[in-house]
């Protein structure tokens, strides 16, 4: 079985379509049609309905296609073990990530990957969606969540560290707050909808937060927190740039912080991992462990400014 006709089989499932199935692998939908063809007849089964506009699979299709995807799977990691070590990794990997970790940290890491591995292709997909990686195609999703580990399928990679952060200009003119029931007087910028911040702290671990803006972003809670409308609760690796140049402060609480989540990278199956994807995870784990470390470099708790009060 000739792993060229399965890969078309593979990627016109993701893509939903052989022309496009056909791009992604540099070849004419022409060769591809014919290919997936010959694929059918050496197994004797259709496997997808075609029309000249869409494709579906047949049961049979959907019963072979994890087959299909384990076989060219292994072919990949055969390949790469017998490689000289110095050609690095190759093949398409394709990660998930939501909008704000892709920007600001997964853009000039996967910059600086795609460097050091000259023959290794990209597919990020950023969205704020917790997408089905398996129908989708992702090699590796990456998740900042408190989930627990699940054995090969997800793998913890780094912490991520939140805080909360505000304007000088807030603070100076609304003062810092000091516990975490002075938080009541304050305003804080939620999700829309939500109505409580999970903290570290004796006795309950759900704080009640109120204020006048919500969004549905995280980004626009970042900029509503640069222009001072308040206090808002972030990643540490969201704000490093603003820490850096003065434009944000933390705000330290004397009996509680908002809980520490954790960086995930979360395979699609248990089988042996790719080594385009072993790269890249090692690659976010260390890069991870740098920014911490800058952050504890720059971390400066806000403290009380004189006359203000909390």
């Amino acid at each position: 079985m000739e792993l060229e006709r399965l890969a078309v089989l593979v990627e016109a499932a993701r893509a939903g379509s052989l022309a496009a199935a056909a791009r992604r692998l540099g070849i004419s939908p022409m060769v591809a049609t014919r290919r997936l063809a010959a694929l059918e007849d050496d197994l004797g089964v259709r496997l997808m309905h075609r029309t000249t506009r869409s494709i579906a699979l047949t049961p049979e299709g959907e019963a072979f296609l994890p087959h299909a995807q384990a076989l060219l799977e292994d072919a990949a990691i055969a390949r790469a073990s017998v490689r000289p070590v110095g050609d690095g990794v190759s093949g398409v990997l394709r990660i998930t990530a939501s909008f704000p970790f892709g920007r600001k940290v997964l853009g000039p890491l996967i910059a600086d990957l795609m460097r050091a591995n000259p023959d290794l292709r990209v597919d990020l997909l950023l969205t704020d969606s917790i997408v089905d990686i398996v129908a989708q195609g992702i090699d590796v999703a990456v998740r900042i969540a408190a989930l627990q580990e699940n054995g090969l399928i997800a793998r913890r990679v780094g912490d991520s560290p939140r805080g909360l952060f505000a304007a000088p200009s807030y603070l100076a003119e609304q003062g810092v707050p000091r516990t975490v029931a002075d938080l009541a007087r304050h305003q804080c910028l939620l999700i829309t909808g939500a109505s409580h911040w999970d903290f570290s702290r004796p006795g309950s671990t759900r704080v009640k937060a109120a204020g006048r803006f919500t969004a549905s972003s995280v980004d626009a809670l970042h900029q509503a927190c640069l222009s001072g409308l308040g206090i808002a609760n972030l990643s540490e690796w969201y704000v490093h740039d603003d820490l850096r140049r003065g434009l944000l402060v933390p705000v330290e609480l004397t009996d509680g912080g908002p809980e520490p989540l954790s960086v995930w990278a979360v395979y699609p199956t248990t089988r042996l991992v790719a080594p385009k994807v072993r790269a890249f995870v090692a690659a976010l784990a260390a890069r991870l462990q740098e920014d911490q470390a800058q952050a504890r470099m720059q971390f400066r708790p806000a403290r009380p400014h004189p006359g203000t009060g909390t």
